[in-house]
């Protein structure tokens, strides 16, 4: 069931309460270092007011109120210290919640597998990665501290004003509610402008590199030119969006400035007129320029909360915005089983297999999707370590679904699952699909993603292992010779081989492998059985999905899916469940 509008702002506001929880006592010292520096600058300019009084009323000489000015400056110091240290704590805990938040989401992503990111663009996940948790920075940093210091500063102001004159405290009681209220309309606009701006980057950003990863055949087929204007129109709109967002942030610090101007204009005239008597009633008379010149410097103080508080209103709806599709995000479900019995095994039988000397064990095993059925029948097989099992079937018959219950990607629907005696997931395990992950960086850094401490020697070695070696040598740069992202400066092998090497750097001992050889020419292919037959016989237990009737021969075990069902074919050596 879809949630409404304002369930969604309230699941958003909660779950930004629940951030700032984790850094309760750190927002507090924020928060009480801006109390004190309020307090700090009502006593400095008291002293101000009675240096003036003392040097215009009493006309007393400086040197006998030196005491006074060495005051100010310690005062001043005071200030500037406290303001020091309500930056640096506010800052420090938003950065500790933006880390919270980043891996958070980086463990909702890997729970989510691959299955949910296969419809997600890698530039919009990057843009709320990125960008909007950037956007809760200020929020934490900034925004939340001044939420309580736009209530008590002007609080300690508005007593002491009541105490000096309460006319002038009446002027200054009045105006303050209209602020808030005003911000809070303009606010309620600019949150749904910060959704729509967060939105729209995240499909700009994924229709942009689209566009470049697929420049090659947007012209061959003459497409260019009009997904060029596509993305210039997306980004067009982004702009819009991103000047009304400007529009409502000066409409909401004019609104704060022209209230403002009104009641500390009405205050100036009130105690001028007081002063000068040409008002007697009430406590205008007792006015002296002590009071009077510190209520008038207490104005424009009095305000000084809220106008910041104004200017950060701002990263609230930039923080409320990002919640939403980052909330979204983390509330995603995993693809999981379709029946209450979905749990692959419990960890007592986790623990009396662990050490089980098969590396695959599968009973009953069948998988199905919403809307779609079953895809995989039940199915009972046993691999033992440091074999190597092939899974054929022709498109739609599950290959590519049983490696993911393999990877713990998902769950399946009954029976049971156990890889080397344990929950699938369990352990690390090498992926390869039958595109290569190939970043834009060099032959080093690419090895370095599954084995990051590698010596350059295990890097040779694993190159040499594949048969890349005389490739290699041909670079002028050698392991730092840089590689286009998917590894565009190598054929469709070489990259292959290099993942696979990068297979040969790590501890894990089972690979999975997704169509490896697909599109490869027959040279290409052959190198990549070559590189297999190294993986096996180190002891790497391999589980390949493909069509390639050719790798039968490297087989221990062959399982041959149907829509329906799984065939063992005779002649395969296969252990009964």
């Amino acid at each position: 069931m879809a949630i409404t509008e304002p369930n969604k702002a309230r699941r958003n506001r909660e779950w930004l309460r629940h951030l700032a929880s984790g850094e309760r006592n750190s927002l507090l010292v924020t928060q009480l270092a801006g109390i004190a520096q309020t307090l700090v600058i009502m006593a400095q300019l008291a002293l101000m007011a009675w240096l003036i009084n003392e040097v215009i009323v009493n006309q007393r000489p400086l040197a006998e109120i030196l005491s006074g000015f060495v005051g100010l400056v310690l005062l001043l110091l005071l200030r500037s210290g406290l303001q020091i240290l309500q930056d640096l704590t506010g800052q420090a805990a938003a950065n500790r919640i933006r880390l919270t938040v980043r891996q958070t989401l980086l463990q909702q992503l890997a729970l989510l597998g691959p299955v949910h990111l296969t419809n997600e663009s890698a530039a919009g996940l990057t843009s709320q990665w990125l960008e909007q948790v950037d956007a809760l920075q200020n929020y934490f940093a900034r925004y939340l501290p001044q939420m309580t210091l736009a209530v008590i500063s002007p609080l300690f102001i508005l007593i002491l004003t009541f105490y000096l004159d309460w006319v002038a405290g009446v002027f200054l009681l009045i105006s303050a509610p209209l602020i808030p209220l005003f911000m809070a309309l303009v606010g309620m606009g600019a949150e749904r402008l910060n959704q729509q701006h967060f939105v729209l980057l995240k499909r700009v950003s994924g229709q942009f590199l689209d566009s470049v990863r697929g420049l090659t055949s947007l012209q061959l087929f003459g497409l260019s030119k009009q997904a060029t204007q596509d993305v210039a129109s997306a980004a067009d709109e982004y702009r819009r969006i991103n000047m009304r967002t400007l529009k409502l942030a000066f409409l909401s610090s004019a609104v704060l400035e022209f209230f403002s101007s009104i009641a500390i204009a009405a205050v100036a005239m009130y105690i001028g007129f007081g002063l000068l008597g040409y008002i007697n009633w009430g406590p205008a008379a007792d006015l002296t320029l002590f009071s009077g010149l510190l209520i008038l410097l207490m104005a424009p103080e009095y305000f000084q909360p809220l106008r910041v508080l104004a200017q950060f209103y701002h990263d609230r709806a930039s923080a409320l915005g990002a919640a939403d599709s980052l909330v979204d995000l983390l509330e995603v479900q995993p693809v999981t089983a379709s029946s209450s019995s979905s749990k692959n095994t419990d960890s007592k039988t986790a623990e009396q297999n662990s050490t089980s000397k098969y590396a695959l064990e599968a009973q009953d095993l069948t998988l199905n999707y919403a809307g779609r059925g079953q895809v995989l029948a039940a199915t009972s097989f046993k691999l033992a370590k440091g074999e190597l099992l092939l899974i054929t079937g022709r498109t739609g018959s599950g290959k590519s679904s049983l490696l993911h219950l393999m990877a713990g990607f998902m769950q399946p629907t009954s029976g049971q699952l156990l890889v080397n005696g344990k929950t699938p997931g369990s352990e690390p395990l090498i992926w390869m699909h039958q595109q290569a992950f190939i970043i834009n960086a060099s032959w080093a850094d690419n090895l370095r993603l599954a084995a990051p401490n590698a010596s350059e020697e295990a890097l040779l070695k694993a190159i040499e292992a594949v048969g890349l070696a005389p490739l290699l040598a041909q670079q002028k740069d050698g392991l730092n010779t840089l590689l286009l992202e998917r590894g565009k400066n190598l054929s469709g092998g070489q990259a292959q081989r290099l993942a696979l090497a990068r297979a040969l750097l790590t501890p894990s001992k089972l690979v999975l492998l997704d169509e490896p050889t697909a599109s490869l020419d027959a040279r290409s292919r052959q190198q990549i059985y070559a590189t297999l037959e190294a993986l096996k016989a180190q002891g790497c237990t391999l589980i390949i999905a493909s069509h390639e009737p050719e790798l039968e021969a490297f087989a221990d075990q062959r399982l041959a899916l149907t829509d329906q069902h799984l065939k063992l074919p005779t002649g395969i050596a296969h252990a009964p469940a």
